[in-house]
């Protein structure tokens, strides 16, 4: 009944409601008018975002190229304290010769710099600006801010430009340039077999620069050098070279007041080395194998000990004396204790490990006043297997020939007994961050000498001499 009663009610006003609506006849015509439209939005949407892409990857690798004075993002640090100083030398006022110089550098070999793709290009040649530029004997050198641009990268460049004194800018050429860290200090040294090279330390302004030649380790346990800088205005240090090879590695050092931008070797020899086969260490060999207490070392690693230690001190086989201490094995390796001393200096104590495999590692470099040395315990912190820092705790301490017993005081603690072995060597621990001081004593109970341990070295201090900090020194 309910289904008979609808039927007869509803249809009829359904119908009618039917027919008031208006449908096209056919409505595909309009949805595919519209659907063109949307595919031709679609098309322009990509082929724009295809040509933005292939813009943006051709101005990343240089292939678009953009105007210099375009912004960029910069990246890389670059020597902000040299760039944010005031020109310095006899050419920061001849604007001519510097114009000259613009036109002519070029970011193509041996400027380039490298980039996962393509290569740095200048910039605004507007920009480029001198930070150094003189001349000394024979030479005319500077030192030049160059911007350059990676696609939409930016960053600017120190770059050295070198000549015969008095060049114009069109016989200067390329000299070395910055790798991009913020490093304060730019050296550069050129050395020649026929006639004087060069050596310059551009610093930050008013610091103190010396290039310093042969060290001398004093009797008294410091180090000093011969100074072979030529000033040439704050913050600036110039030394002439004779004709290589050259006697020593000369080593720069810049400073204001107690701090160090920069200290370590020039490099770029060659220099008048020691020969690690020659007579003269053939000699000096043979003093060095007196008998010593722990385990031999074979000639291999005792003749690459020694020859290190010569080389890291920068001092010359013919009136050196070296003495192993002590010798054993540390991670498995050939490890010593030996001490460097030069004809009416100071002692140097080097403790070393390692093989002709894997390279040596220096523990310990430690100048000592010449008086009492041989009486002095040795402790050097031990650095795990691969020399990872800080070091791990653990001391090593070697007592001198005469010792019954050494002690060692950890800050304001009560002395404590190291037990040693019977080759005179023993093991404590010592926090990393504490110091500590050893003591030697004789049978009798009498004290033979006292040796502060030292502090690992940081990396600075490691380009050094050994006693050029207060790390690899006893005396203040």
């Amino acid at each position: 009944m309910t289904g008979s009663f609808a039927n007869s009610t509803l249809s009829p006003a359904l119908r009618q409601a039917a027919h008031g609506v208006d449908v096209p006849e056919d409505p595909w015509p309009g949805f595919a008018r519209r659907e063109r439209r949307h595919q031709r939005t679609r098309l322009i949407r990509t082929a724009l975002a295809a040509a933005v892409g292939v813009a943006l990857v051709g101005v990343q690798t240089n292939v678009v190229p953009l105007p210099g004075w375009a912004p960029g993002i910069a990246v890389a640090a670059t020597p902000t304290a040299l760039l944010d100083a005031p020109p310095r030398g006899a050419l920061a006022g001849d604007r001519a010769w510097l114009d000259t110089l613009r036109t002519r550098i070029s970011a193509d070999p041996p400027v380039r710099i490298d980039a996962p793709v393509g290569a740095w290009k200048i910039g605004d040649r507007d920009r480029i600006r001198l930070i150094y530029g003189s001349d000394q004997p024979g030479h005319r050198v500077a030192l030049v801010a160059v911007p350059l641009r990676f696609g939409l990268l930016t960053r600017e460049a120190l770059v050295w430009y070198m000549g015969p004194a008095g060049a114009g800018a069109q016989q200067m050429r390329y000299g070395g340039h910055s790798e991009g860290d913020d490093d304060p200090v730019m050296t550069l040294m050129q050395v020649y077999p026929d006639r004087a090279g060069f050596a310059v330390a551009v610093g930050p302004p008013e610091s103190t620069v010396t290039i310093s030649g042969e060290p001398r380790y004093t009797s008294r346990g410091t180090v000093e050098y011969q100074d072979i800088a030529r000033a040439d205005g704050g913050g600036v240090g110039f030394a002439v070279l004779p004709p290589q090879p050259l006697p020593h590695e000369p080593v720069v050092r810049v400073s204001r007041g107690d701090r160090v931008f920069f200290q370590g070797g020039l490099g770029g020899g060659p220099y008048a080395g020691l020969d690690p086969t020659g007579p003269e260490m053939d000699a000096l060999l043979t003093g060095a194998r007196r008998p010593v207490r722990g385990t031999p070392l074979d000639d291999t690693n005792l003749r690459n000990f020694v020859h290190t230690a010569l080389q890291n001190s920068h001092l010359p086989a013919v009136d050196t004396t070296v003495r192993v201490r002590w010798s054993g094995r540390e991670h498995g390796q050939a490890a010593a204790l030996l001490t460097v001393r030069p004809a009416g200096g100071g002692v140097i104590a080097y403790a070393m490990h390692g093989d002709d495999r894997t390279g040596w590692w220096i523990d310990l470099r430690l100048l000592l006043p010449d008086e009492g040395a041989d009486r002095r315990p040795i402790g050097w912190r031990v650095r795990t297997e691969d020399g990872a820092r800080p070091p791990t705790g653990q001391v090593r301490v070697i007592a001198p020939p005469d010792a019954a017993r050494v002690t060692v005081t950890v800050g304001g603690a009560p002395p404590a007994t190291v037990v040693l072995d019977a080759s005179n060597a023993g093991t404590t621990r010592v926090p990393p961050d504490q110091p500590a001081t050893l003591t030697a004593y004789s049978a009798d109970g009498g004290i033979l000498g006292t040796t502060p341990l030292p502090p690992v070295e940081t990396i600075s201090d490691a380009g050094g001499l050994p006693g050029d900090s207060p790390a690899t020194r006893v005396t203040p």
